[in-house]
């Protein structure tokens, strides 16, 4: 049991792999990617299951073989590779090909799942949060951000890669189930959700555009010739403008004329309809490869003409 224990990670152990490997692309370079990272963050791991310097060695020469995938989907693939390292230490015949292996077969698809889910859904969504607070002049913008940001990410670091451990080689066949997909898929849901939702409040758009002005007949109008009456001659009472409330909450004109903008009929069919097609419009474009100065420019001066000719205020 004590020679058995002498080839086990601790969780001491791997908390010491979890903060290494927080700088797995420190060192990133072009030929072989994050494999220095990646050694760093094994070494407490190699440490504690090799003894000797040559076996230390081999080790670490295994490990600084091409590595690159998402740098949050490392995690899982740490905690297996963890595992395997331990089944190696104890004596069971597992040669640098196997666990060079299933590095290689966990990073390709874990890369592409990274992107939609962190960089495509959370962060943006954070960031939009975090945005909308420092437009209303909230200084907690920045720090919630930070703050969630930093929890979600190590928290996500810490549990896959105790997953990885924990599960081992049975983690490549949760992974070909679709889970990931699966994950992946409700993920970018959730995100466009939450996006569409402060599209109206980030986008602003108004249409002043007189449609129609139609004259209000006396009998629909409110009477404030009875009301200015009743003041000059002080007898303006707490009932009579409560009654001037209750015309107004029941639809009675305060105006003589009613004029019906662009702005009123589009509220009225979907509030929040132009400021949706804008964006809309605008991810037609980014997705032909349209440069986003030249989208800025374009938006630039439609507003101007739009506000010269009266559509846009």
């Amino acid at each position: 049991m004590a020679e058995e224990n002498k080839f086990k990670l601790t969780k001491r152990d791997r908390l010491s792999v979890f903060w290494r490997s927080q700088f797995l692309q420190a060192s990133w370079n072009f030929e072989r990617m994050q494999n220095i990272g990646w050694a760093y963050a094994m070494i407490p791991a190699l440490k504690k299951m090799y003894t000797t310097k040559e076996d230390r060695s081999l080790a670490l020469k295994r490990h600084l073989e091409f590595f690159n995938t998402h740098p949050y989907l490392a995690a899982p693939v740490l905690g297996v590779t963890l595992t395997l390292e331990e089944q190696k230490a104890s004596g069971q015949e597992i040669d640098n090909a196997a666990i060079q292996g299933v590095k290689i077969g966990m990073m390709g698809p874990l890369a592409g799942v990274g992107d939609p889910i962190f960089w495509g859904t959370i962060r943006p969504v954070l960031g939009a949060f975090a945005a909308s607070l420092a437009l209303s002049e909230s200084w907690l913008g920045p720090i919630i951000f930070f703050l969630a940001w930093n929890i979600i990410r190590m928290a996500f670091l810490w549990y896959s890669q105790e997953l990885g451990y924990v599960q081992g080689g049975n983690i490549t066949q949760n992974l070909a189930g679709g889970l990931m997909q699966k994950l992946t898929q409700g993920a970018s849901v959730l995100g466009m959700f939450i996006l569409g939702v402060l599209v109206p409040r980030w986008t602003s758009m108004h249409f002043p555009l007189v449609m129609s002005r139609v004259d209000v007949p006396a009998d629909e109008m409110v009477n404030f010739g009875a009301v200015a009456e009743a003041a000059n001659e002080g007898i303006l009472s707490g009932d009579m403008l409560r009654g001037v409330v209750q015309e107004i909450q029941s639809g009675l004109s305060i105006a003589p004329v009613e004029v019906t903008t662009l702005q009123n009929t589009l509220d009225e069919l979907l509030p929040g309809i132009a400021p949706l097609i804008l964006t809309l419009v605008c991810v037609w474009l980014l997705r032909k490869k349209v440069s986003p100065i030249t989208i800025i420019a374009g938006l630039f001066v439609l507003g101007t003409l739009g506000y010269v000719v009266g559509l846009l205020g």
